[in-house]
């Protein structure tokens, strides 16, 4: 009798462990490098078609008012730890300052904790040497360019691979450099994939498919380009072609997903790191700037998450953030976040609107900066950066501080801030307030004296090359 009740005590410990795995959903996050809020026909581009984005978003929970940082690093680095850029010491995107600081908690290394198998592909951008590579930061399968972008290096130790492309790319998998086949968004999907398919069926995962395009040089394959050549300048022409490939891409991915069965339960994010660059002159969605600047054509951005089994399509307009990612992930994953983490993260988890987009929602100020001065230089409190709440934005423009109602004036034209005094008050002195908070965070400001002579993904990959020929 003892021993019936042994077995059914253990086979029901059994059940409940396998009903509480099926519950932790899997995760995808897709991140694109330089797509404007207006680079996709569902947001009213006359241009570009990208028919599976536009299912995705018709299936997907979409925040429309989503915020990020003006440039990729800054945005990569918010949404790995929950916080501010400013306050991972990430100020830049080269020069070291792209850095993340090694005392940050990371969303892998969270998730990873709880059982999760953690993957990148593609683009970090968040330190090169070898104690700020995504293996030393949560990422169990590594597959990576090097510096913000294939064959891109600069001074110090920010660079890919030398003379590096986007055709046949050489990739850092898992510490050793790969000869690719294909074009680079193609290859990145496909590695995807393959590790997807076969995590699958193990536990859940989360894959961070982080794409260099369609960030310059404008490159993709001929076939892209051709619907788009002639109707638009050509550099746009190759912009709309490399968002085009990564169209297709997601429509690849969606259908293993459904064939692997894994869909319904899979969370599928997708998200743009900064404003637009080359299809801005076609279509900016009625917004102001764009990539490198604070306007909302610089911080708006694409977000869409879908999980069928979990939320409906819905349209959210609550003021969110890259900074409210990792604490949503860590909630939907049932990753119960330590002390370290609850210190750490600022952003909100955004679950609440996810199952109800009219959930009650505070309003909330969110500060960007643009950084980017230049090496040496003292840290710049003005410039390109703003501040804004759910329905004004503060930015500044020269010496002055510029004010506009978002909800009467989304293009940010007029400038109502000597009519509305009490509004630019308290948000110029939370701005303030702000500034002296992240400033003695800004570890990097001098890393660039310290920087190699070179970067260590040239250094390892000329390094692999000499030992290859030495044992052959």
């Amino acid at each position: 009798m003892k021993k019936s009740i042994a077995i059914y005590l253990l086979f029901a410990a059994i059940a409940v462990t396998s009903a509480m795995g099926a519950e932790r959903m899997n995760v995808i996050l897709i991140l694109t490098d330089d797509q404007g809020y207006g680079d996709l026909a569902r947001h009213g581009n006359p241009v570009l078609r990208t028919p599976h984005l536009d299912r995705l978003h018709d299936e997907s929970v979409r925040f429309r008012q989503f915020q990020v940082s003006p440039t990729c690093a800054p945005t990569r680095s918010a949404l790995m730890t929950g916080r501010h850029e400013f306050k991972n010491g990430v100020t830049h995107t080269i020069y070291e300052r792209e850095r993340m600081t090694l005392d940050a908690v990371t969303l892998p290394e969270a998730l990873a904790s709880g059982g999760y198998a953690t993957a990148i592909f593609g683009k970090w951008h968040l330190g090169d040497e070898d104690a700020y590579q995504p293996d030393r930061r949560g990422f169990q399968e590594v597959f990576i360019h090097g510096g913000g972008g294939i064959g891109q290096t600069f001074p110090g130790s920010c660079g890919d691979v030398p003379s590096n492309s986007y055709f046949n790319p050489i990739i850092k998998h898992n510490g050793m450099f790969v000869q690719t086949t294909g074009f680079c968004t193609d290859v990145f999907f496909d590695q995807a994939s393959r590790w997807i398919e076969a995590q699958a069926a193990r536990g859940p995962f989360f894959a961070y498919i982080a794409l260099n395009a369609p960030h310059e040089p404008y490159q993709c394959p001929p076939e892209y380009e051709a619907p788009f050549a002639g109707r638009v300048p050509e550099k746009t022409a190759k912009f709309f072609g490399m968002i085009a490939n990564i169209d297709d891409n997601v429509g690849r991915l969606m259908a293993l997903l459904k064939r692997l069965e894994i869909d319904e339960e899979t969370l599928v994010v997708y998200m743009t790191d900064n404003g637009g660059t080359a299809g801005r002159g076609v279509f900016n969605a009625g917004l102001r700037g764009g990539k490198t600047t604070a306007w909302q054509g610089g911080v708006r951005a694409i977000s869409l998450w879908r999980c069928p089994s979990r939320f409906a399509p819905a349209t959210v307009d609550a003021l969110t953030a890259h900074l409210d990612v990792m604490p949503t992930l860590l909630e939907l994953a049932q990753v119960e976040p330590d002390a370290r983490v609850r210190g750490q993260v600022e952003g909100h988890s955004l679950v609440p609107l996810l199952r109800d987009p009219a959930a009650s929602w505070p309003d909330r100020m969110l500060v960007t900066h643009a950084g980017r001065w230049n090496p040496g230089e003292s840290p710049k409190p003005y410039g390109a950066c703003s501040i804004r709440n759910t329905r004004h934005s503060l930015v500044r423009v020269g010496d002055a501080w510029h004010l506009f109602d978002l909800v009467a004036d989304p293009g940010e034209s007029t400038n109502i801030a000597l009519l509305h005094p009490k509004i630019v008050e308290p948000l110029a002195t939370a701005y303030d307030k702000w500034w002296a908070d992240v400033y003695p965070m800004m570890i990097n400001e001098d890393a660039h004296r310290t920087a190699p002579a070179e970067n260590p993904f040239a250094v390892n990959y000329r390094n692999q090359l000499k030992r290859n020929a030495t044992s052959r």
